[in-house]
């Protein structure tokens, strides 16, 4: 029979083990004071809310780490917010579920959709920011 110390450090594992997978690519995490800098300097930011237990997120990364790869994307910021742990950025944003991606030019905002997994759309999302 399994222990309980061996089940719990085995979840914990398979815990850290998803969360780097999700984290992994050219996103930052999310801090208010990387995102007032680069608003202040007029950059393109993409904002991507994210769980790892989220489907469409997963289906999400791959296009938009194809995305940020192009050499006409060196100048967007990615932004990660976790959906489960930063609901006061949630909030600030106006962010009511996973899979939300948000495009700014400096301050302002230009697009922002939810759910959309189609390359063109969130390319579309991507450009609107430059």
């Amino acid at each position: 029979m399994l222990s309980r110390r061996f089940l719990l450090t085995a979840a914990a594992a398979l815990a850290a083990t998803a969360a780097a997978a999700q984290s992994a690519g050219p996103a930052a995490p999310f801090t208010q004071a990387g995102f007032e800098a680069a608003q202040a300097a007029g950059k393109a930011v993409i904002i991507e809310v994210t769980a790892p237990w989220c489907p469409t997120c997963k289906a999400q990364a791959p296009i938009i780490n194809s995305l940020m790869a192009r050499p006409e994307m060196k100048g967007v910021m990615l932004l990660k917010v976790d959906f489960d742990s930063q609901k006061d950025i949630l909030r600030t944003l106006r962010v009511a579920q996973q899979s939300t991606l948000i495009a700014f030019k400096g301050k302002t905002e230009t697009s922002r959709s939810i759910g959309d997994t189609t390359p063109a759309g969130i390319e579309k999302l991507f450009k609107s920011a430059m």
